[in-house]
């Protein structure tokens, strides 16, 4: 366990809200003095910070430069980037910055399971949780979804930690050594925020450090750890699988989840949509090997999981048509899946509903799954003119003005045996507050007009 700063240490928060505070509870549980900064005027706990609190001084609305350049150490919110200049300037003046999960990695005496990747992250560390529940392990599950890390540390008992994390919190994790370890995929993603995709690799990359155990996708290269050979590696595939690999193999019966060539599922068994989500039962199959959850209480597990939702979530189905909410999807890459995922298995053509916020995205990633599965693709949003520029000839395209005509237009062209899916590879915030508002929305707008 790493030596945590101690009370000599000037230490600042920098970002409140949900993890933030979860910071602020910490440190002041160990007696250790810090400093509170928000560059919003009112944000998210701040009246709790103030109430429980009172002793920790706050600023908020701007940087408090002479703070941060003060500072040993600064216990930076995920949703800050370390280029912000004040940051960087602080840093260039010797203060060292570390995250929520760092502070967690140097706490913690238990294994854990760290799970990153452009998409699927949320399914793969829910579906884990459930199958260390079902062979009667003391599983928290928390980091990026759920509860803050910090907070799972206030209970002794967990025998298993199962962490998501996003790039943003691995760039400032340095003692994480993880019993297991994946990056499940890599598609561009955040690149408002990482100047290439190189940089945007190397942060996933970070997860890999000190493992004992590294779980990856064979097909993506970027997935591969850059490690040296003594790191032990499980590997997951979406085709047939080398002899010590997780895979699928198709007969007569159907597909089934394989490792090897010893046939362990027939997907047909899962309540989970999509070759993707086979995929993504490949890495929690391979990953709870990894640290010792038996096979049979992992595949019951996996019987039973209906995923999440928002994440290729099942609505409704009337007339032969499948209604699906992907709205988690916010990306190129997870929409590319989700189109694909279940265009491989329906017998019919995909009606598709795109757009948004696309956060400077390449789009043109999605001409070739749009030309193949995709009868129509209906585009909202800000950006929803770019998807039909970058897709143009692949399919026929209609923009609509919001999600109710777009809803209304996927039930004139749809046809017995498709499936209308909302995968938008975009953020929401043009239209929406969170992808949740977006997908609720589609979802009371599909069983209202489905009466």
């Amino acid at each position: 366990m790493a030596e945590i700063i101690g009370s000599s240490c000037s230490r600042v928060v920098v970002g409140l809200g949900k993890t933030g505070m979860s910071c602020v509870r910490y440190l002041a549980e160990k007696n250790l003095p810090f400093k509170v900064i928000d560059t919003r005027v009112s944000p998210p706990g701040l009246n709790e910070l103030k109430r429980k609190y009172p002793q920790i001084p706050v600023h908020t609305g701007s940087f408090e430069k002479s703070w941060l350049l003060a500072a040993d150490e600064i216990v930076l919110s995920p949703g800050v980037a370390m280029v912000e200049p004040e940051i960087a300037e602080a840093i260039a003046a010797g203060a060292k910055v570390v995250g929520d999960i760092e502070l967690f990695c140097r706490e913690v005496d238990k294994p854990v399971v760290a799970i990153t990747g452009s998409n699927g992250k949320s399914t793969v560390t829910s579906l884990l949780g459930e199958m260390a529940k079902q062979a009667a392990i003391n599983v928290a599950v928390g980091g990026n979804i759920g509860v803050p890390v910090l907070d799972l540390l206030q209970d002794d008992s967990i025998e298993l930690f199962i962490l998501e994390l996003s790039s943003f919190q691995l760039e400032t994790t340095h003692s994480l050594r993880a019993s297991a370890a994946t990056v499940l995929n890599l598609s561009p993603d955040h690149m408002d925020r990482y100047a290439s995709m190189i940089e945007y690799h190397k942060a996933k990359q970070r997860i890999y450090r000190g493992c004992s155990n590294a779980v990856y996708f064979k097909p993506d290269a970027l997935t591969v750890p850059l490690l040296s050979e003594a790191t032990r590696g499980i590997a997951f595939t979406s085709g047939k699988p080398d002899l010590n690999d997780y895979g699928l193999l198709g007969d007569n019966e159907g597909v089934w989840l394989c490792k090897g060539v010893v046939r362990l599922l027939n997907s047909s068994e899962m309540k989970l949509q999509g070759r993707h989500n086979q995929t993504n039962a490949l890495a929690a199959l391979a990953l709870g090997e990894s640290v010792g959850i038996p096979l049979e209480p992992m595949l019951k597990a996996l019987k039973g999981f209906p995923g999440l939702s928002h994440r290729c979530q099942w609505i409704a189905e009337k007339d032969g048509v499948i209604w699906v909410n992907d709205s988690k999807a916010t990306n190129v890459g997870a929409s590319v899946a989700a189109i694909e995922g279940l265009g491989q298995v329906i017998p019919g053509k995909v009606v598709l509903i795109a757009g948004g916020d696309g956060k400077g995205a390449d789009f043109s990633q999605l001409k070739s799954p749009v030309q193949r599965y995709v009868r129509e693709l209906i585009v909202i949003g800000r950006d929803g003119e770019q998807i039909s520029e970058a897709v143009k000839g692949a399919a026929s395209c209609t923009y609509a003005e919001d999600l109710s005509f777009a809803v209304d237009r996927a039930l004139e062209v749809s046809q017995h045996g498709d499936t209308v899916l909302l995968a938008p590879a975009c953020a929401s915030f043009d239209m929406f507050s969170s992808f949740e508002q977006r997908g609720d929305q589609f979802v009371a707008l599909v069983r209202e007009k489905l009466r």
